[in-house]
């Protein structure tokens, strides 16, 4: 190898990962490791000590757990030795084709995905081969434990990726259930993009002197990501994602819900009026979902609408815009929102559609994560026409022509519009793409709702009315009491 890279200080070289992982690591470009790949690989190569990493989603924490253990398995043994546990369907088979990856040069290495959504008996099957490693979702793990088909009694490390998500979305029995049927001695690595209480409250209980690192403040949000808000009236959030889409003509992004139904019904309207979207949702099947995110990952769909646990695992570079159709409850998942823009030094824009009693919701967010939202007005029609003209302007201009294929058509193409001159050509041009933007938006309202700031009076009109009244009452009981005291004076004189 060559000298000069070994003493490289940000190289894997560093870590003494067997050679053919580093083999697999160069061909796929990885040239440095990244903040939680420098931390937790040479932690796992020489301790056995708990740990505990806040990373967020896109951080390379895949290849920190993984290459590691993909080092110190025991391909002589056929028994599991590391079960690996994450949230959803499509992260369990993209950590499992990425450590696939990393050990396609390393002979009689076995490692399997289970999970639900498909039938338990090929499942059963592939664990009769002898996987040594094996990642699943909570449920359909269990499942095969309690069928005795999955044996982990044994395992050296458990691997729980996603906390936060496995409990939020309900998987805390089976987590207990399965940690239940490992040995006392093992080691747990426990990934996280927040530490709520109920993360807390595993790792209490279950990780005893574990090691805490955080490859950054864990509440922190991206630097490249621009945090914007638009304030309009609950019925008008729809219009506003349109005209999100209307202004930006090469959007490539998420808009994320708070209930599978929404998801849907926002999805259809927008498929109805012509948008390049789709959504992700609980009642796909296994294959409709996967042929969703295909067609998403390869850039075919613009627009993804979907609910924050139907998007775990669609990990996917160069999204432009994060539109939160709803707030979320825990304010640190709009920052796990917002942190899937803004990667790799490029720029992203984070938009939160809310009404006037989400202001509170917004500062409590900024005090969190330390992010400061812009307010803007949302875009109107005539800022829209002006945009998709001259990106359509722009599109005419630097599109190739190709001369040869052409040129058998020109004859009849000339002939046919003849008629015009160079002006109305251009016209005819122009609104055979621009035409609906301008009929659509011709008569368009203005859709962004006041906001009071801190008058109490305004944002309380109750109150107000309440004081008047007490005000009037006062003043009238006063007068009838300076009426009596007339009266006594009057009898005593």
């Amino acid at each position: 190898m060559n000298s000069s890279k070994s003493k490289n200080k940000d190289s894997f070289l560093n870590f003494s990962l067997k050679k053919e992982l580093i083999k697999s690591i160069n061909e796929l470009g990885f040239n440095n490791p990244t903040p939680i790949q420098s931390k937790v690989i040479p932690h796992l190569m020489s301790s056995d000590q708990d740990l505990i990493a806040s990373a967020q989603t896109g951080t390379g924490k895949t290849a920190a757990f993984g290459l590691p253990l993909l080092d110190l398995t025991n391909t002589k043994v056929t028994n599991v030795q590391t079960l690996i546990l994450c949230p959803t369907r499509e992260l369990c088979i993209q950590i499992t084709n990425d450590l696939l990856t990393y050990s396609k040069y390393l002979k009689n290495i076995n490692i399997l995905s289970v999970y639900g959504g498909v039938k338990i008996e090929k499942q059963i099957k592939s664990l009769k081969k002898g996987p040594q490693i094996v990642v699943g979702t909570p449920g359909r793990t269990n499942d095969l434990i309690r069928r005795k088909k999955l044996i982990i009694g044994n395992i050296d490390r458990l691997i729980l990726d996603e906390a936060d998500e496995m409990l939020s979305m309900g998987f805390k029995e089976d987590l207990e259930a399965i940690i239940q049927q490992t040995p006392k001695k093992k080691q747990i690595l426990l990934f996280s993009a927040t530490m709520t209480q109920k993360v807390v409250g595993v790792t209490k209980k279950y990780m005893k002197n574990s090691l805490e690192i955080a490859v950054a403040r864990v509440n922190r949000a991206a630097d490249n990501v621009e945090h914007i808000f638009y304030v309009v009236k609950p019925r008008d959030r729809y219009e506003v994602v349109k005209r999100i889409a209307d202004m930006n003509p090469d959007i490539y992004g998420i808009v994320f819900c708070r209930t599978r139904r929404e998801t849907k019904d926002i999805a259809i309207k927008l498929m109805n009026d012509h948008y390049n979207a789709d959504t992700i949702h609980g009642d796909l099947s296994q294959s409709e979902r996967d042929d969703v995110m295909r067609r998403f990952r390869n850039g075919q769909l613009q627009i993804l609408v979907a609910t924050d646990v139907a998007a775990r695992g669609l990990d996917v570079e160069d999204l432009t815009h994060i539109i939160n159709y709803n707030l979320p409850d825990d304010d640190e998942v709009y920052i796990h929102r917002s942190g899937r823009t803004g990667r790799a030094g490029k720029k992203g824009v984070s938009v939160a559609i809310i009404n006037g009693r989400n202001m509170r919701k917004l500062k409590d967010i900024e005090r969190v994560s330390g992010i400061s939202f812009n307010k803007k007005d949302v875009p109107n029609g005539l800022d829209i026409c002006k945009k998709r003209l001259y990106a359509l302007i722009d599109k005419i201009e630097k599109v190739d022509v190709n001369e040869e294929q052409i040129e058998p058509f020109l004859p009849y193409i000339f002939e046919k519009l003849n008629w015009l001159d160079r002006e109305k050509l251009i016209k005819h041009f122009v609104s055979t793409e621009f035409n609906r933007y301008l009929s659509y938006y011709k008569d368009s309202k203005d859709i962004n709702e006041e906001t009071h700031g801190n008058d109490s009076n305004k944002r309380h009109p109750r109150r107000k009315k309440r004081n008047r009244r007490k005000f009037y009452n006062s003043k009238n009981s006063n007068r009838k009491n300076n009426q009596k005291r007339r009266k006594r004076r009057k009898k005593t004189k």
